[in-house]
């Protein structure tokens, strides 16, 4: 076995691992030394399919989903993150953490999370790091809508007065509460932007898990597509050696919070276009996931949060 070990080939750079994959219905297992899963097809003849473990990012289960022993630990030994949600890929929910199923290594770097604990512990630091994230955020929306086809044909641009007056809110804020309602009527003006120009009436229902209408297929799809994210932040906090229990925007209780306050980053830019334009299309959800991984990998998204948390780190230091 041991032999075996060491023929086998290297697990990618984190940051450059292509695979993301939702499965429901199926069994994942340890099978002639490769991780893959069987579907309950209730077929005589059984297929297997593979999870190439080594350029996998993170793994979501859906319902009905088991893994077996074997299976996690090849999967923690290729550092992949594994996640168990609901039906859909919300909501997200595991035994062992609120977030995600953390490989462990003592081989993880610790100058982020030595750094990243000593801001942390001050009000001021924890502040400033919060409006570097939320500047980020804007950045990068006001960057990707510009390119963005599908928007520019349906007339979507950002609002210029509700960006300036986002930038205005981030730079007065003194303290957490006040960030998080400025971000809350950010988002709100995102929406309905997204709205017009899709032309539906859209209102923010988390968690409502419903079809009926344009409006319900669209909240879901932003469920759906903000759990997707949380995996990709997890993993580049998990391969930066950062606990996710260190949130600098989120509520300083939530033991996941970090994980929320990285994923917020791609939210605007990514999921909210998409979850509209899929759900005003009517394609089906398979469609909306597999359009916002793609997505997501031709931004390099997981390089772009390592570089993110990597600068942060270095003007906090």
């Amino acid at each position: 076995m041991s032999q075996l070990r060491q023929e086998r080939s290297k697990p990618l750079m984190l940051s450059k691992r292509a695979c993301v994959f939702y499965l429901e219905k199926v069994q994942v297992v340890l099978k002639d030394d490769r991780v893959v899963y069987l579907t309950n097809s209730l077929q005589p003849v059984e297929y297997f399919y593979n999870i190439p473990e080594k350029n996998t990012a993170f793994l979501l289960l859906g319902k009905g989903s088991s893994i077996t022993d074997a299976a996690a630990r090849r999967l923690a030994e290729s550092n992949v993150m594994v996640g168990f949600c609901g039906s859909g890929g919300s909501p997200l929910f595991s035994a062992l953490d609120l977030t995600f199923l953390a490989p462990q290594s003592e081989y993880r770097p610790t100058e982020y999370m030595q750094i990243w604990m000593k801001a942390w512990l001050e009000d001021d630091a924890r502040l400033l790091m919060a409006k570097i994230l939320l500047l980020e955020r804007i950045a990068l929306v006001s960057d990707t809508w510009k390119k963005n086809i599908d928007l520019i044909q349906h007339g979507i641009y950002i609002n210029e007065n509700a960006l300036n007056t986002f930038k205005q809110d981030i730079d007065q804020a003194t303290n957490q509460q006040e960030l998080l309602a400025a971000e809350g009527r950010w988002a709100k003006a995102l929406y309905k932007e997204l709205a017009k120009g899709f032309k539906f009436n859209f209102t923010r229902d988390e968690g409502k898990n419903s079809h009926d209408t344009i409006t319900d297929i669209a909240n879901n799809y932003l469920d759906h597509g903000n759990y997707i994210a949380y995996g990709y932040s997890a993993v580049a906090l998990n391969g930066m050696g950062i606990s996710f229990a260190l949130p600098i925007l989120h509520g300083k209780t939530r033991r996941g919070g970090l994980v929320f306050d990285i994923a917020d980053l791609v939210k605007d830019a990514f999921v909210m276009p998409l979850a509209f334009s899929c759900a005003a299309k009517g394609q089906n959800q398979k469609d909306f996931r597999m359009q916002l991984i793609e997505t997501c990998q031709d931004s390099d998204l997981l390089d772009y949060m390592f570089g993110f948390i990597s600068e942060l780190c270095s003007k906090i230091k």
